[in-house]
């Protein structure tokens, strides 16, 4: 049935005191969208945000740990704007990168974040209502445009360590009606991985991706783009689930030990996928696998506030 026994999560459980790494994910709360960082075995709770006129989501922590991007809604009706903040880990410092943006995330030296443009000056919470892609300078403050002005309709959108390549997934745009593509970090190239399913993340190390085949599996395959056309190999599932309960949203550990995820219920709100950002979803939770295993897991939330989009945090592990 996709369950790990007592005895294994147990075991698991305490294996994850022994990790330093930590855990950032968006929680709703009382009405409002909070960002919340846990130990990786779930102790320890902190509200990074506190904001209960804006809505935080979709956290990404950047390579080395010190910061986190993500979205914020603010604003009512008319005036509502989505736009990309960062903040440093402990949740001060919060800077604005660009309004009317989405999707952020990191470069691999945690110096530049790349995000997706607002698709229309109005505010829309789509998952794919966005066009273009740019990146952002930390030092300069400069935004910088990316060379392909053909991209639209991506979500959950990732960039290599190297900086060669960004992963996401398109739907309805580019002329894909759904596709997991390589985007190339400089030029115009857009490569079909040739993988079912949608969020595709790189591994730290750039040399695997995870992502979600479908709504009852989490999977990884060993990733190699230095050829024409992108090779995916030995693809294996780490998690799978029975029906009705959904498993999204992994990110692999700065290890790559383990693999966060959320899991919940498929019930839809409002005509709304549970698992799309900003959705609510009561009853989901964020949990941790054994990336070496098949469906060796724990929860490591269990108050079901709509936990989802978890990120690792790197932490350096004291000697």
């Amino acid at each position: 049935m996709g369950a790990c026994s007592p005895a294994a999560a147990d075991d698991l459980s305490a294996e994850l005191k022994q990790v330093p790494h930590k855990i950032v994910y968006e929680s709703y709360r009382e009405g409002n969208w909070e960002l919340m960082l846990v130990d990786a075995d779930g102790s320890h709770p902190v509200n990074l945000t506190r904001t209960p006129d804006v809505d935080e989501l979709y956290p990404h922590a950047s390579p080395d740990g010190t910061k986190i991007c993500f979205m914020a809604d603010e604003g009512k009706d008319a005036q509502k704007v989505r736009s990309v903040y960062y903040v440093n880990a402990d949740g001060t410092g919060r800077t604005l990168v660009a309004r009317n943006a989405r999707d952020a995330c990191w470069n691999g030296d945690g110096t530049a974040i790349a995000y997706l443009g607002g698709e229309f000056e109005q505010f829309n919470d789509s998952i794919i209502a966005n066009k273009g892609l740019f990146t952002y300078d930390l030092a300069t403050g400069k935004h910088r445009a990316h060379p392909n002005q053909q991209i639209q309709h991506l979500f959950n959108l990732c960039w290599s360590p190297d900086g060669r390549w960004f992963v996401a997934t398109v739907h309805a745009g580019m002329g894909y009606d759904h596709a997991l593509i390589a985007i190339e970090g400089e030029g115009a190239r857009v490569l079909n991985l040739g993988i079912p399913g949608c969020r595709p993340e790189f591994s730290p190390d750039g040399k695997r991706i995870a992502w979600t085949p479908s709504d009852w599996a989490l999977r990884v395959g060993d990733l190699d783009l230095s050829g024409d056309q992108p090779k995916v190999t030995n693809q294996r599932d780490v998690v799978t689930s029975a029906k009705p309960t959904k498993v999204y949203h992994i990110d692999l550990s700065p290890d790559g030990r383990y693999v966060a995820f959320s899991r919940g219920s498929f019930e839809k709100r409002l005509g709304r996928a549970p698992e799309n950002v900003g959705t609510p979803a009561e009853g989901w939770d964020i949990c941790v696998a054994d990336a070496t295993a098949t469906n060796r897991w724990v929860a490591v939330t269990t108050d079901g506030h709509s936990n989802k989009e978890p990120d690792w945090v790197f932490v350096e592990k004291k000697p």
